[in-house]
């Protein structure tokens, strides 16, 4: 069984550009668009790996990786951030709520690839 990921990204076209790379790579693929159903499908889901766009309606990437890390089910959950916003102090913002990793758009297929494989094999 392959290992699922979920995407949680607001623009239909990155989110699909991601969906078709990930599912070509191997990848399971979960969606949601904003950080409301990035949590619930997290939590209901539980996948492998998300991915989190960080400027998501309503719930920010911020707030969701922070609840999604707080439930006991998913507290160990590795969330990537997936973000246009090149700060250091956004970097240190998601690190600090416990994602794993920050990758910066725009990204190379096989540099999206190789981080994705740091945590997991398709």
């Amino acid at each position: 069984m392959p290992n699922r990921i979920l995407i949680v990204e607001d623009s239909e076209a990155s989110r699909s550009i991601l969906v078709t790379l990930l599912r070509r790579f191997g990848y399971e693929t979960l969606e949601a668009e904003t950080g409301t159903q990035g949590v619930e499908k997290a939590l209901s889901e539980k996948p492998d790996l998300v991915i989190m766009d960080l400027d998501l309606p309503g719930l920010s990437g911020i707030d969701a990786a922070r609840v999604i890390k707080e439930d006991p089910t998913t507290t160990d959950m590795q969330i990537i951030a997936y973000t246009a916003f090149p700060s250091q102090k956004w970097r240190e913002q998601a690190l600090s709520v416990g994602m794993v990793d920050y990758i910066q758009k725009p990204v190379s297929w096989e540099a999206i690839r190789a981080r994705i494989k740091k945590f997991v094999a398709p």
